[in-house]
């Protein structure tokens, strides 16, 4: 018979033992200072002190300050009580209340962190309750998340895909006289690291970065005696900013984190801002702590598919039924929502074409696409089968809209009615129409229109800014400086892009970067495209330009004349996302419908300038932008045929 589960109180710990491990944590604080498990006394780094080993923390500042910075804070409770104890569930709990007397020196929020240990189970769950009254003070939260520091000793192989892990260097190797640093303080260039084997890579936590959609498992393997160290977010629920927003894993330390809010790949859109008289209360999590091992012989890399496998039975087990907070729902406290999506664009097909594919979404009320900028409440997504048909399960009670947008269309859907869930009912919409922004017949386009830049010429990295990882990877964006390549491939003029003759694939750049001169300054660029037109139509064309993201950039677009001032067009100052920094793809979408008048084409060959004209910055050679996709359109009455690039 398995041993049940024990806790052990202690003066100033406190001990959940259910005969596979051991997981202490300081009392009140509430900090994991060791984890025993399969003969290693603790897999939390020993030389760190006790409250630097695991633990929850967030960055807050005042109401009305800006940025994505702040006061960071490692959450430590003051109070410790059991919630449920028994053989088969221990469920402890670490809380901090607010009162007014810590106006401006503590975040205002009561704090319950929740630790749960079963029976049988070879890891713990954790979870935190975090509420606001509305009398309080209004703040803003850039940031919360959970963090463990392992063994470096211990833990050398990191995972968080089939396709994305590798041995890792120690924290040692980004000190100095053994990393050089970079452009940015993340970066740096292993010159003398410990092991030779990592000499001349570069180390950037920003090049493991997820998207949540997927972002279920990731951790660390250690070898000997061979142990996996796993963290298992079963559910998206309680992230903010969508299916896509990217969010840190795993990264040399050795650090595994569960990020839960981060203005990463966003700026400051992604901070949680309260406002006056706003109450504000969010569960955050569980997710699952999974420790696994293999018998003496095995392949020690077994442990990342165990870790895959055991990913799934948290998922088909979402939402769990045992945690005790009345705040965490369980599945008959939840509701559902189904329906079919279709798109309807004329200038495609007569009859409705089935959304295939589609991500489908419930997020708080708000405006076209601003689930991505959401970051208050919950969101619930799936995506569509081949025919458009979509089933959301296990949505919590309230209110929202339902959002939706479709790989190879533009644009966002809003479905025009808020949805109530109610505990227990199932709502189905029937069919739903996705009318496309579309006003004439493509004339010609670039790109395709899936909110990365991924298609592309995303050029080889400089050799000696290597990540061994990403050599001959389908992520090959994940490389150091590539913004510095198109200085190299484009020496002398900006990028030409010719409709009809070129390839966007190999001929346009992933990123609309700075130029940097001679004289180490930067300015910013203009990209052409050249294309032909058979001027028949009365009536004025459409523009459309979707970007993947943008950092402190502004894009100008003229017609046909350089100089022409103002431009025809121009976003205006945009974007924080420091994609182009942090090695990713995309950021924030965004979609500019710009109306080019007939009186600024000519029959025959014409030019688009689109300028970037900032470059300015505190790093002018990471602003910039990446387009997602460019369209242009015909008068509606055109029958103008359809140019391909």
């Amino acid at each position: 018979m398995s041993q049940g589960v024990q806790l052990h109180i202690e003066k100033s710990h406190v001990v959940m033992d259910n005969g596979i491990l051991k997981v202490k944590l300081s009392k009140p604080d509430g900090i994991v200072t060791g984890i025993k498990y399969n003969g290693i006394d603790n897999l939390l780094e020993v030389l760190n002190e006790e409250v630097n080993r695991g633990y929850w923390d967030l960055v807050w500042s005042e109401a009305g300050s800006t940025g994505t910075t702040g006061t960071s804070d490692v959450i430590k409770g003051t109070s410790f009580r059991v919630i449920m104890e028994s053989e088969m569930q221990v469920e402890i709990s670490f809380t901090r209340l607010w009162d007014p007397s810590l106006q401006g020196k503590s975040v205002p929020l009561n704090i319950d962190k929740r630790f749960i240990m079963l029976r049988n189970s070879p890891g713990f769950y954790t979870y935190a309750i975090y509420e606001h009254l509305k009398e309080w003070p209004p703040f803003n939260l850039p940031q919360t998340r959970i963090v463990f520091k392992l063994r470096k000793d211990k833990f050398h192989y990191m995972a968080m895909a089939d396709n994305r892990q590798r041995y890792m260097p120690l924290p040692d190797d980004r000190l100095p006289g053994r990393g050089k640093p970079l452009a940015t303080p993340e970066a740096v260039l292993l010159v003398n690291p410990v092991e030779p084997e990592f000499k001349g890579e570069v180390d950037d936590k920003y090049q493991y970065s997820c998207e949540n959609k997927d972002l279920r498992v990731h951790g660390w393997i250690c070898m000997d005696p061979p142990v996996g160290f796993w963290q298992i977010t079963p559910s998206s629920e309680f992230r903010s900013g969508g299916p896509i927003k990217q969010n840190l894993t795993s990264h040399v330390g050795p650090v595994n984190l569960a990020m839960f809010l981060s203005a990463h790949y966003a700026g400051e859109d992604l901070v949680l801002k309260l406002n006056p008289d706003e109450p504000w209360k969010k569960v955050f999590g569980p997710v699952f702590m999974y420790l696994n091992s293999v018998t003496d012989g095995d392949d020690p890399l077994h442990l990342w598919e165990d870790a895959k496998n055991q990913m799934m039975i948290e998922v088909e087990s979402w939402p769990y039924d045992f945690p005790a907070s009345d705040d965490f729902p369980t599945a008959d406290q939840r509701g559902s929502v189904s329906g079919r999506l279709q798109i309807q664009d004329r200038f495609l097909s007569d009859e409705s074409i089935s959304a295939s594919s589609a991500y489908v979404g419930l997020a708080p009320p708000g405006d076209v696409g601003s689930w991505q900028r959401e970051c208050k409440g919950y969101q619930f997504w799936t995506t569509a089968d081949a025919d458009g048909y979509f089933s959301i399960k296990n949505i919590r009670s309230g209110s929202y809209n339902l959002y939706a947008w479709v790989p190879g269309v533009i644009g966002d859907y809003q479905h025009d009615d808020f949805i109530t869930i109610n505990a227990g009912f199932d709502i189905d919409l029937g069919n739903l129409v996705f009318e496309p922004p579309r006003d004439g017949p493509t004339l010609w386009e670039i790109g395709t229109p899936d909110r990365t830049a991924a298609e592309f010429y995303i050029p080889d990295p400089d050799p000696k800014y290597i990540n061994k990882l990403y050599v001959d990877h389908p992520d090959r964006y994940r490389q150091y400086g590539l913004w510095e390549r198109y200085a190299d491939l484009y020496p002398d003029e900006d990028l030409v892009y010719t409709v009809g003759v070129s390839d966007y694939k190999k001929d346009w750049f992933f990123a609309q970067v700075t130029r940097k001169l001679s004289d180490d300054t930067y300015q910013g660029t203009t990209w052409k495209i050249k294309f032909k037109l058979d001027l028949v139509d009365n009536g004025s064309y459409t523009l459309r330009l979707a970007l993947a993201t943008a950092h402190i950039s502004e894009l100008q677009v003229r017609v046909n004349d350089p100089e022409t001032s103002p431009p025809l067009f121009s976003t205006g100052v945009i974007g924080h996302d420091n994609t182009i920094a942090r090695h990713g793809i995309h950021g924030l979408y965004r979609l500019y419908n710009v109306k080019v008048p007939l009186t600024q084409l000519v029959d025959g060959h014409n030019t688009i300038f689109l300028t970037q004209t900032m470059a300015s910055g505190e790093f002018p050679a990471l602003q910039g932008i990446m387009y997602d996709y460019i369209r242009f359109e015909g008068p509606s009455s055109s029958n103008s045929k359809k140019k391909t690039n």
